[in-house]
């Protein structure tokens, strides 16, 4: 396979996982952003810990969606993440009146 060809499939990887999103993102009620991952989610619990002079904080997700182009599964019904970074919580519209173009590379980071 050639650098070309990785390319090729990694775009189209990610086009398609973007199409997913434009497709479920109006089932969940919370968008969640971690320093490693992007996640939807019907229910979130944040919960910072202190250890020594670090703080880490364990988020539990409900019913979720995430964001990962190598994930073949990506609905999940519950999962829990440990991070060291801040945590990015924001409850989308009941009725989301969303404008995503119909396509676009990036996903929901814009990279």
């Amino acid at each position: 396979m050639s650098a070309d060809d990785l390319e090729d499939f990694e775009s189209e990887a990610e086009l398609l996982l973007y199409r997913e999103y434009r497709d479920v993102v109006g089932l969940f009620r919370y968008v969640v952003e971690t320093e490693r991952r992007f996640y939807l989610a019907n229910e979130v619990s944040l919960t910072p810990h202190r250890s020594g002079g670090d703080v880490f904080f364990e988020l539990t997700l409900e019913d979720a969606w995430v964001w990962d182009v190598y994930r073949h599964a990506r609905f999940i019904k519950r999962v829990r993440v440990l991070t060291f970074k801040d945590v990015n919580i924001e409850e989308l519209p009941a009725n989301p009146d969303l404008s995503l173009p119909p396509d676009g590379p990036g996903g929901p980071f814009g990279g």
